[in-house]
């Protein structure tokens, strides 16, 4: 199946049944999905608190990397979201895993040419991370 097969389209209130039966994992986009700068979209805050009452995993995802996954947590509870950083995936926390889980020696450093919030992670997880914020 290509891409442009399965663009997002209305649901009629029996596909939206059909597809909260069919997964139990949704993937929201911040910018844009969930909020605009920093304005929360309509309707948000009802839609996560009826995909979370019928246990469905939210994950939220950003390729900005300017903020952490706490930072990101704060500005969610900023807008009135409860979400844990275990729900947010971001580049910055991408970028440190990725040196993790490919064993990268914790004792060598690390320049970053980015935001603040690749820093953030990769000090998380046990990295010494130079550089930081682009202007």
């Amino acid at each position: 199946m290509n891409v442009a097969s399965r663009a997002s389209q209305l649901l009629s209130s029996q596909s939206i049944g059909d597809l909260l039966n069919s997964v139990e994992a949704f993937l929201f986009d911040c910018d844009g999905v969930i909020w605009k700068g920093d304005t929360l979209i309509d309707g948000v805050p009802q839609t996560l608190d009826m995909l979370r009452s019928k246990g469905k995993k939210l994950v939220f995802v950003t390729n900005n990397s300017t903020k952490s996954r706490r930072q990101y947590a704060n500005k969610f509870q900023s807008l009135g979201i409860s979400v844990t950083e275990d729900e947010i995936f971001s580049s910055s926390f991408a970028a440190a895993m990725f040196l993790k889980v490919n064993n990268f020696p914790k004792e060598k450093k690390v320049y970053v040419i980015g935001g603040e919030g690749i820093l953030e992670e990769l000090e998380l997880v046990g990295y010494t991370g130079l550089g930081g914020p682009v202007c």
